[in-house]
């Protein structure tokens, strides 16, 4: 029996069924949680049991602790090759996320080199090496 105060739809005005939430929200997760373990299995499988940043070792005593990260960053994109796959840590992985995520927020803002927008470098650092190469042979 809803209240008064109880929430409700914000486009309906309906009492939200919040039995039928957790329903969703649990069969989510497991969907998502099965689909995780067979590409994980699957990478583990196909590549050697490193951080593809740190180089750090993996055992199976700390196997939990190294984690699939996709490359284009869809979780839905899984090729049978591992081509979209890479293992890291935890810490990489978080890394490769904040990465992604900052870059989002500086093409929402409008810096981060957006299509027409993007500034073109004019310093070149090696300019020269060639001429002074040639001259020491």
């Amino acid at each position: 029996m809803s209240t008064p105060n109880d929430p409700r739809h914000a486009k309906t005005g309906k009492p939200i069924d919040h039995a039928k939430l957790d329903r969703v929200v649990a069969e989510a997760r497991k969907t998502s949680e099965e689909r995780a373990a067979g590409y994980r299995d699957q990478a583990l499988k196909l590549y050697a049991w490193v951080c593809g940043r740190c180089a750090r070792e993996f055992t199976r005593d700390n196997l939990r602790e190294l984690t699939v990260h996709h490359k284009d960053m869809n979780h839905d994109h899984n090729p049978p090759d591992g081509s979209n796959w890479e293992l890291l840590c935890l810490y990489c992985h978080d890394n490769e996320h904040q990465k992604y995520e900052e870059h989002l927020a500086a093409q929402s803002a409008g810096r981060a080199g957006l299509r027409g927008n993007s500034k073109q470098t004019t310093h070149n650092p090696f300019e020269g090496l060639a001429a002074l190469l040639k001259k020491d042979e």
